[in-house]
């Protein structure tokens, strides 16, 4: 039985974060990036959270038979120790999805051949040429291992990017399209606009620049959330 308040808060319910699910989202406290518009620094900096994974599985305890899955997210998930706690989650009766950066891809694939979670949704930050910039982590590579085995296991995941215009322009997501078609990806690839807080980590604003989406790609569906 562990101790550690590893989770920094829950959210007893959403019907946005889990397509199709009734779900509640754990955010995991901590994580391997630095993302400069990242509006969740409190938790991304945090070192333990408010709760344990037993007080995790007393509140899902009360919502069996009203939700249907729980979300990880945070943060970066993977960081912790989550197998045991897909495990427990999935014999509640939940599905569980896991949001990440993808840059452990051994933990990702354990977790999916041990068959712990049922759908990913995978963060595509940037291009390898702004990646380092946008992220503060060096480990490109590590997102496409994680990316490439997703698609070869043809695992139910999609792939999202967060758009500040001043980061990101047109032609950065159009390259980033060709990447995903080129690598066999099939699903949609959702865009979620950059929204302004006090609290990001780059203490960045809105964006100066206008993103012309009539400039994006058709190459694989593009949908805006």
């Amino acid at each position: 039985m562990s101790n550690d308040k590893i989770i920094y808060d829950i959210t007893p319910f959403t019907h946005l974060d889990y397509p199709g699910k009734l779900a509640a989202i754990v955010w995991f406290a901590g994580c391997n990036m630095r993302c400069i518009y990242c509006y969740n620094s409190d938790i991304v900096f945090a070192k333990e959270g408010s709760y344990t994974p037993e007080e995790l599985y007393a509140f899902l305890r009360k919502r069996e038979g009203l939700l249907d899955g729980v979300v990880l997210s945070g943060g970066e998930p993977t960081l912790r120790d989550i197998e045991p706690i897909c495990s427990t989650i999935k014999k509640m009766g939940f599905s569980v999805k896991l949001d990440t950066n993808g840059l452990r891809p051994d933990r990702i694939k354990y977790l999916i051949k041990e068959e712990l979670i049922d759908y990913i949704a995978l963060d595509f930050k940037a291009k390898n040429e702004k990646f380092g910039y946008i992220t503060g982590s060096s480990l490109f590579q590590n997102f496409m291992e994680t990316l490439d085995f997703l698609i070869t296991e043809s695992f139910d995941f999609e792939v999202r990017t967060t758009v500040h215009a001043d980061l990101l322009e047109p032609e950065d997501i159009n390259e980033m399209i060709q990447e995903l078609a080129k690598r066999g990806y099939k699903g949609n690839y959702y865009l979620q606009k950059f929204v302004p807080t006090q609290a990001n980590i780059g203490n960045i604003d809105s964006p100066v620049q206008h993103f012309d989406t009539t400039l994006l790609s058709e190459t694989i569906p593009v949908i805006w959330r």
